[in-house]
């Protein structure tokens, strides 16, 4: 017997991946400040990975504690270089400085997920991707931006590797799914675990 699984965001993008693998999936977007909560974890010495954990637990449960029954599915993503966490750019000049930093250098993708019901955790995980962008000249960088226009603005590393984004790229190590920001296969292996889904 399979459940329809509740996606506790906004993403029609991780919301296509999950129908696109056969699940019956309904999108319920969370209630929760991303950046208050991820502020206390600043300067912590909380790691990349934790904080998209954070992120992704505070949505399952969220949504969970509004859903009562239903197996609830949260997700976030962090982007890391070195110490420093990226978030999306607020604008284009953002976007430019983002991919002026990451030029050159290996930086990792932290996508978190976690499976929640009436507000307790099931289960957590975090798979992370590196990702090596080639050296980028400035002006490449303005006519690249130029050409994508506000899709830069959609990723937190002001790329989308699905798109012309993959031109950035010199080396990538990780899975298709957890760059664009759901570990699917464990997922789905954790799902067909709890019978879920047909396995």
């Amino acid at each position: 017997m399979t459940e329809k699984i509740i996606l506790a965001s906004g993403s029609q993008f991780r919301k296509a991946l999950l129908v696109n693998a056969g699940i019956t999936v309904e999108a319920v977007p969370a209630s929760v400040d991303e950046r208050a909560l991820e502020a206390p974890l600043q300067n912590s010495g909380v790691s990349p990975e934790d904080v998209a954990l954070v992120l992704a637990e505070a949505k399952a449960t969220e949504v969970s504690e509004r859903r009562p029954g239903a197996l609830v599915l949260g997700c976030d993503q962090t982007l890391s270089l070195g110490d420093e966490l990226f978030h999306k750019p607020a604008d284009m000049e953002g976007a430019r400085r983002h991919l002026v930093a990451l030029s050159g250098k290996t930086h990792h993708l932290n996508s978190a997920v976690v499976l929640a019901r009436d507000g307790q955790v099931l289960w957590r995980h975090v798979g992370i991707a590196s990702l090596t962008m080639r050296k980028l000249d400035p002006a490449f960088i303005g006519r690249h931006l130029a050409r994508v226009g506000a899709k830069a603005l959609s990723s937190v590393g002001a790329y989308q590797i699905e798109g012309e984004g993959i031109q950035l790229f010199e080396k990538i190590e990780g899975d298709y799914f957890t760059i664009v920001g759901l570990p699917l296969l464990p997922v789905l292996a954790k799902l067909r675990e709890f019978g879920a889904i047909d396995g």
